[in-house]
């Protein structure tokens, strides 16, 4: 019998996974599948300074990361989105760092995009649940 999915959902605000019907993130096979994260206010728009959204969108990564157990430690598999990283790349990477934690890093796809519904950044990852959070 295949293991069951089950959508994760930080508390708070859920503007925008209402409003475009997608979960943030989806548990299976001890896998934490984590939809792109953007950097939005609490009404769903897009923060205009672009550092301050690239913080914005690890508060939800990291949102979504805790309600499921799991800590960006946890992360195994990142993939950024940047539009424009020719302008933007070298500011998002500067906040990204402060993220990032320490080594060994995850593995890392980098994405440059031409649009992304007026955001600049956005982050998608694949984390490992701990067994201690197996059982939530």
């Amino acid at each position: 019998m295949p293991q069951q999915r089950d959508a994760v959902f930080p508390a708070g605000p859920q503007t925008l996974y209402e409003r475009n019907h997608y979960s943030p993130a989806i548990r299976a096979h001890g896998l934490l599948f984590v939809s792109g994260q953007v950097g939005s206010r609490k009404d769903g728009s897009p923060e205009p300074h672009v550092p301050t959204q690239v913080r914005l969108a690890f508060a939800h990564l990291n949102a979504v990361l805790h309600a499921a157990g799991c800590t960006f430690q946890d992360v195994i598999d990142v993939t950024v989105f940047v539009v424009d990283p020719q302008q933007h790349l070298q500011a998002v990477w500067d906040v990204v760092l402060q993220h990032w934690g320490e080594a060994p890093y995850p593995a890392l796809t980098g994405v440059g995009a031409t649009w992304l519904s007026g955001f600049h950044f956005e982050i998608k990852v694949i984390a490992k649940i701990p067994e201690t959070a197996a059982n939530r």
